[in-house]
């Protein structure tokens, strides 16, 4: 009895670390977060767009689940590529790291404000010139063991530029 229930705990286990490897890593570990801030901040005012910066990282599955939802989800796309410039910020959660690392990311979470107290992933929308205007908690976006496209649509769609500044 204890063969097959290790044997069937493998097997779950191996299924799960699969799920998660098998989807695509959107966090670039190397880029300084305040330089591909600022970047995305120029391409949002000569666009008059917004940026929606989703912090977390590689080691995070409810990260690259939602990245992979908004992906592949053709209305929610539409809406992002149409109203905002869609970052992934990486967020290191690893004492062990290099100085500039670690300072690098202390800025930018100063800069976002400190949206790490809310978990990962979490959404900060900045306006044109930088400023936070709100701060998302993904828990809220959640459905099962996914995202819900109503709640994420109505999430993206209350802060686009034309929401804001009707």
């Amino acid at each position: 009895m204890k063969t097959i229930l290790l044997s069937l705990l493998a097997v779950f286990f191996s299924l799960t670390v699969n799920a998660q490897t098998t989807l695509k890593k959107v966090y670039n570990e190397d880029l300084n977060p305040m330089t591909q801030i600022d970047e995305a901040l120029v391409k949002a005012k000569a666009d008059g767009k917004y940026v929606v910066c989703q912090v977390g990282g590689n080691w995070c599955p409810w990260c690259l689940r939602f990245a992979d939802f908004v992906t592949n989800d053709t209305t929610i796309s539409k809406v992002l590529a149409d109203n905002f410039v869609y970052i992934h910020v990486n967020y290191n959660p690893r004492k062990a790291q290099d100085a500039e690392k670690t300072t690098q990311t202390q800025a930018m979470l100063a800069r976002l404000n400190q949206p790490a107290r809310f978990g990962f992933p979490v959404f900060v929308v900045l306006d044109e010139q930088g400023r936070v205007l709100h701060i998302q908690d993904s828990s809220f976006l959640e459905e099962g063991q996914g995202y819900s496209q109503a709640k994420v649509l109505r999430f993206f769609k209350n802060w686009t530029p034309k929401a804001v500044r009707p």
